[in-house]
C-alpha cells in the first residue's frame, strides 16, 4: 500500500535586520526584543537575516528577507514572525504580545 503524503510542520521563522544584539536605543532593539520574548516563551525560531535599514527606501532594501517581509505584510520592515502554522505577526510589540499569549508547549 503506498504511503500517503504527509504535511510536514513548518518551522517558526523570525525575519530580523542584522541580528539580535543589544542596543543603546530607548526601549531596546526591536529585533532583539521580539527574539528575546519568543525565547522566554520557549520558542526557538529560525532567524532569517534580512539586512537593509528601515530608513532606506525599498529600492535599497531589496534583500530576499526584506522582499519576503513585504510579501507577507505589505511593508519591508522587520521584525516579522511566521509561526509554525503560518500565522504572520509584524512589529516587535505585536510579536512580544503574541509570545506572551502563546507559550511553547
Amino acid at each position: 500500500m503506498p504511503s500517503l503524503p504527509r504535511k510536514l510542520p513548518r518551522a517558526m521563522k523570525l525575519y530580523i535586520c542584522w541580528g539580535t544584539f543589544p542596543s543603546p536605543r530607548p526601549g531596546g532593539h526591536p529585533c532583539r526584543n521580539a527574539y528575546e520574548a519568543l525565547k522566554k516563551a520557549g520558542h526557538d525560531p529560525e532567524l532569517v537575516k534580512s539586512y537593509g535599514w528601515t530608513l532606506l527606501s525599498d529600492a535599497f532594501n531589496a534583500t530576499s528577507g526584506r522582499r519576503e517581509a513585504k510579501r507577507l505584510t505589505g511593508k519591508s520592515t522587520v521584525p516579522v514572525l511566521v509561526t509554525d502554522d503560518g500565522e504572520v505577526v509584524a512589529d516587535s510589540k505585536n510579536i512580544v504580545a503574541w509570545a506572551e499569549q502563546h507559550p511553547a508547549v
